[in-house]
């Protein structure tokens, strides 16, 4: 199945795809001018990849959890796609991203750092889904 996984920040949202197997790589973030903007461009990501499942990243703990999760649904609400939406657990996928980036990546919003933890994401699910 053709799986995508963003993580929706306020900024950018970070994108990756599983293409075949558990094959996790990284595309370029996007850029957050409005809403609208945003959805639509994920839209048009999600049909140029044929994409059949969505996993999103959804923040469980903290002080903010619950704005986050109420923003992040209503994001998802305005996209077009009518596959399978999955919100997992995004807890510290972006300190993850960050160690695993250590000494690469230099610039912070060039949206290399969302796009690493949306893979992050995206592993977590597959290797969640192949222990049931």
């Amino acid at each position: 199945m053709k799986t995508a996984a963003i993580d929706i920040g306020l900024k950018r949202i970070g994108v990756a795809l599983c293409l075949q197997s558990d094959i996790v790589v990284p595309k370029s973030a996007i850029l957050r001018k409005n809403r609208n903007q945003a959805a639509n461009e994920v839209d048009i990501f999600l049909r140029e990849w044929e994409i059949e499942v969505l996993i999103v990243g959804l923040a469980v703990d903290g002080k903010s959890a619950d704005e986050m999760q109420r923003r992040v649904k209503h994001f998802i609400s305005l996209l077009k796609f009518e596959g399978k939406v999955v919100y997992i657990d995004e807890d510290f996928s972006s300190y993850e991203a960050k160690e695993k980036m250590k000494g690469v990546v230099k610039q912070k919003k060039d949206g290399k750092i969302d796009s690493i933890s949306a893979v992050v994401i995206l592993e977590r699910y597959l290797m969640n889904k192949n222990e049931d």
